[in-house]
């Protein structure tokens, strides 16, 4: 069911409608309402505006994990470094060697057990989130 409106217009746009009207060989209530139904539906460049701020908005997330991540990694490796020259004692010149080759095997040893565990799509950084929380609910301390 339609409801009648009545509604104003400068006499030079009505021609223009009339004329549009004419050429298409449509009713001018057509014409004003194909304008009105444009009007208030959002048009192409207000959808891909809406597209590319949920873009940017994922973007952004995915962002702001990876800059957690290289923070944590960063923050592990230096408390390692820190942590491994504080408690190793310096070797005696005799015992360098035989170190070096152990040194090796056990970097071997690092290198295919971190291999193993890309490929199983395992992740040290995701599992942080998760021994924090459950931390907090067995109500032990944080570090």
């Amino acid at each position: 069911m339609r409801s009648r409106m009545n509604v104003y217009f400068p006499p030079e746009m009505l021609k223009q409608i009339a004329d549009l009207a004419d050429r298409k060989g449509l009713s001018r209530s057509a014409i004003v309402e194909a304008a009105v139904v444009s009007f208030l539906s959002p048009d192409g460049s207000d959808r891909m505006e809406a597209a590319f701020t949920r873009r940017l908005d994922r973007l952004t997330r995915q962002v702001q994990r990876l800059e957690r991540d290289v923070g944590i990694s960063a923050e592990t490796l230096a408390l390692f470094i820190r942590f491994w020259l504080t408690i190793t004692p310096p070797l005696p010149e005799d015992a360098q060697s035989s170190a070096q080759i152990k040194g090796r095997e056990r970097f071997e040893g690092f290198v295919e057990t971190l291999g193993r565990r890309l490929q199983r799509g395992q992740s040290f950084l995701r599992e942080i989130p998760d021994d924090i929380e459950a931390k907090a609910r067995s109500g032990e301390p944080e570090d």
